[in-house]
Formats: structure tokens, C-alpha cells, sequence
């Protein structure tokens, strides 16, 4: 699932309808998890996803955003791919901080599911892969 988001430049406030996205791509995920008989996953799984989302909209610097899911040998893969001129890092945010936590999360329940996570080379791609475990 391709979006547009509204160009920006540093910390520009993001625009609502950017902002909407969010809670849209954790429903479509939810969706899709409901539709695989994965509804159990779907708590994690809506975290890391609006996580990756967030982290997308908010240091992209370009204008389109791509989440995928994907079911690949018992292991769900989510991919959100956009513009970001550089890499993603874990944020060590002080106490009081209001954000910064997201990539600390998303590795929290990858190791959580024993899966794992990561960032392409060049910055574009973060992903968390979560095997599946069927009841």
C-alpha cells in the first residue's frame, strides 16, 4: 500500500491529513492479519506499524510511503519504505519525553516474537519480520 504525505523540511508540523495515515495502515493491517486467521498478532503487530509509519511521515523528506505486508515461510514481514536521507537509529529519549521510543518498540517485539528488524543501507527500508506461531 502506496500513500502521498505532504512534503516537508526538518521538524515541520505534520499535517493532519499525514497524521490520519497512521491509524489507517494499523486498520489495514488489522485487516489483513484478520483475513490470514492472524488476529492474535494483531496487537504487535498494529504497534509496529504505526511505529514505522510515524517514523516514516515524520523524517521523510520526500513525498510517497510504502508499507507492505508480507507472509513468507511462517515468518510475517512489514516493510515501510520512504525518502529519508538517512539511517533510522534506536533514540535513548530521557524520561519526560513525549516520543522517541518507536524503533526501541519495534525491536522490543521483534525480540519479543524471536524475530528480528532492521534498516536497508541506505536508509529507505525499515522492517520487522515476526514468525508465526499457529495455536
Amino acid at each position: 500500500m502506496s500513500f502521498p504525505i505532504s512534503p516537508r523540511r526538518g521538524h515541520d508540523h505534520i499535517p493532519v491529513e499525514d497524521a490520519r495515515r497512521v491509524p489507517a495502515m494499523r486498520h489495514l493491517a488489522k485487516a489483513g492479519l484478520d483475513n490470514c486467521g492472524l488476529a492474535d498478532m494483531a496487537d504487535d503487530v498494529e504497534l509496529v506499524v504505526s511505529e514505522l509509519i510515524t517514523n516514516a511521515i515524520r523524517h521523510s523528506h520526500g513525498t510517497q510511503i510504502t508499507m507492505t505486508l508480507r507472509l513468507v515461510s511462517k515468518v510475517l514481514r512489514i516493510t515501510v519504505r520512504d525518502d529519508t536521507c538517512r539511517r533510522p537509529r534506536i533514540q535513548r529519549p530521557g524520561d519526560e519525553a513525549e516520543n522517541g521510543r518507536g524503533l526501541f518498540l519495534v525491536r522490543q517485539i521483534a525480540e519479543q516474537h524471536r524475530g528480528s528488524w532492521g534498516i536497508s543501507p541506505d536508509g529507505t527500508i525499515t522492517w520487522c519480520a515476526l514468525p508465526i506461531r499457529r495455536r
